[in-house]
């Protein structure tokens, strides 16, 4: 699992190195009204190695269903960053199709992540924790579909080319696809959970085996 981890670590770092890198060097931006095939494709290709290396690698999908689902959580906390996405629009670089739902939507993802990792990351709660994991993913595919066709959508307003420079080309090429992956293992693993009833049935199933071995064996 060590081994993993380090593999891990280190094509994340390759990964930022890249999106940082052909940001400043302007592969990513785009004059237009919206977000150009650059940036989709860059936000795209991490998903699909990611999926592809958990379906078919049991070595990598135990490794990620071994990392802690809370810890996952709480770094959604980091998306409370979509406030500036608000400030942008209120001053005119953003459009607000785009803008107020993607930021609006972070911001609620990112307020409540502290208290879903403390209160609903366990069994216990695990459909809890489910929904709000797929609300997460639903507001990251939901800022996507949004920035690129915010041009289609608002022909006339104001363009989504503040989204395909630095900093804020950062998000749509590292952090989204990032945190996309973090919900998507953290779902996988609840539903791994067993409930408590079940939990319960199965100790209660091997307590009256264990008790019928001993009976039967005293009668023999």
């Amino acid at each position: 699992m060590k081994t993993y981890g380090k593999i891990t670590t280190a094509l994340i770092g390759a990964w930022f190195a890249f999106a940082l890198s052909a940001s400043a060097l302007h592969l990513f931006e785009n004059p237009s009204n919206r977000i150009g095939a650059a940036v989709g494709i860059a936000a795209l290709a991490p998903i699909v190695l990611f999926s592809l290396w958990f379906a078919t690698s049991d070595r990598f999908r135990e490794f990620a269903l071994s990392l802690n689902p809370r810890t996952l959580t709480y770094l959604q906390s980091l998306r409370v960053v979509g406030i500036v996405f608000v400030i942008l629009e209120a001053r005119g670089v953003l459009p607000a199709i785009f803008a107020l739902p993607a930021g609006y939507g972070d911001i609620a993802i990112g307020v409540t992540a502290s208290f879903v990792a403390w209160r609903f990351a366990n069994r216990s709660r695990r459909a809890s924790f489910i929904l709000w994991q797929a609300l997460g993913m639903a507001d990251l595919v939901n800022a996507v579909g949004l920035g690129i066709t915010a041009g289609l959508i608002g022909p006339h307003s104001v363009p989504m080319a503040a989204m395909t420079v630095l900093p804020l080309s950062l998000i749509p090429t590292f952090f989204v696809p990032l945190f996309l992956i973090f919900h998507v293992i953290c779902i996988a693993q609840a539903r791994a959970w067993k409930g408590v009833s079940g939990d319960i049935r199965d100790t209660a199933g091997r307590a009256q085996a264990f008790v019928t071995e001993r009976f039967q064996s005293r009668r023999a």
